[in-house]
């Protein structure tokens, strides 16, 4: 099916077959790993669309078909890793240009605008975004990109994709959105006025903890073209084996986010109600600041939330870290398997601290990512590790 015909089809239906038309050559219905370096010309120039593989594969061309098909895009393009996807957006820009970037956002974007973009005279203002007077008010002639995460990681912050547009278009910038927390499934935010959608594809879309990879997706052909020129010149493209792997995690996303959803609810619940919890973020909430706002841009409200003890020291926090059975200590999210994470000493470790106070983000948060087991299993296990 043509990609622009999807957009007719239900979520499941795209999901399934998205970038997954049979093989010509040989009718298979899963799509090849075309596991070649480079490809035969019959002379030079004269190919058959394909010359060498760092600037296209089959395998990922399919991939990026379906990345584009599943956020509602025209383009999409694969990348190494999530971190490398949000590398080639900002190659977009200039020595001397700014970003209005949020104050809240996983550590690794954090590591990369200030360590290695801000070396080449890349200016980030860091703003909270779910603000938008605050943001306005950091707009300044230098400003060509706005970077938000909605839900933000790990506090579960909703900024309004829409409102973001709208001044990210006064101001002729281009609005980027990180939409690994929410997934295509809960969320499309090309649909809201966004230029640039960011995943790290490792999560929900991958699905099983077993790949490495990012993706961007896009409407205008020109941007596009930008960021292919970004992609095939840096090189930081992804193996074929491993595009494989995502294709067949976005066959499977609208089953495993609806349980994703449905843990996220039974499990926000058991925890605002359990005499040790402070406070539970997540945007299902209605006690959530950010709860109209996801109620109108998400259709539901994910797996991912994060939590504070009345004790909200670090001590107690790694007591309930190291005491959990079914949910593992690890760093990522959005796969099967249900993970717990301390932000403050793994995925934000490298937020200086003072700014991550600034944020809420304490040294006893506790981070989960939700996965698929049965709710009342996991509701037990951390019913007992609360308990010790």
């Amino acid at each position: 099916m043509a990609t622009e015909n999807f957009r007719l089809k239900k979520q499941g239906t795209k999901y399934v077959h998205a970038g997954a038309e049979p093989d010509p050559s040989t009718g298979a219905i899963m799509t090849p790993i075309f596991q070649t370096s480079t490809f035969v010309q019959e002379a030079p120039g004269v190919n058959k669309g394909f010359e060498y593989a760092r600037s296209q594969n089959p395998t990922r061309n399919k991939l990026e078909e379906a990345l584009a098909i599943i956020e509602n895009g025209n383009y999409g393009l694969a990348f190494s890793s999530g971190v490398a996807a949000t590398d080639a957006v900002i190659k977009l820009l200039n020595p001397g240009d700014e970003v209005i970037a949020a104050a809240d956002m996983y550590g690794g974007t954090y590591r990369l605008f200030t360590k290695i973009f801000e070396r080449f005279g890349i200016r980030f203002i860091y703003v909270d975004t779910t603000n938008t007077a605050a943001v306005e008010n950091a707009i300044t002639a230098k400003t060509k990109l706005i970077w938000v995460e909605t839900p933000t990681n790990p506090m579960m912050n909703i900024t309004d994709i829409a409102a973001m547009a709208g001044i990210a278009k006064k101001v002729k910038a281009w609005l980027c959105v990180d939409n690994t927390f929410a997934s295509p499934y809960l969320q499309n935010p090309l649909d809201l006025g966004a230029d640039i959608v960011m995943h790290s594809s490792t999560k929900y879309l991958g699905g099983h903890s077993d790949v490495i990879q990012g993706a961007l997706v896009m409407n205008d052909k020109e941007l596009r073209d930008q960021l292919y020129f970004i992609q095939k010149s840096c090189g930081a493209v992804p193996g074929p084996f491993d595009c494989f792997l995502v294709l067949r995690g976005i066959k499977t996303l609208h089953v495993r986010m609806r349980q994703h959803c449905e843990n996220g609810r039974q499990v926000a619940a058991f925890l605002t109600s359990h005499p040790k919890i402070d406070k539970v973020f997540w945007c299902g909430l209605t006690s959530n600041p950010g709860y109209d706002i996801a109620k109108k841009q998400m259709k539901d409200f994910g797996g991912m939330m994060s939590f504070t003890l009345k004790d909200d020291s670090r001590q107690a926090a790694l007591k309930v870290l190291t005491s959990t059975r079914i949910f593992s200590l690890a760093e990522s999210l959005g796969g099967v398997e249900s993970l717990i994470n301390h932000p403050a000493t793994m995925t934000h470790a490298s937020i200086p601290r003072e700014e991550r106070l600034k944020t809420g983000l304490t040294d006893g948060l506790i981070r989960l990512s939700l996965g698929i087991e049965d709710p009342e299993d996991l509701i037990a296990d951390l019913e007992q590790a609360l308990a010790q």
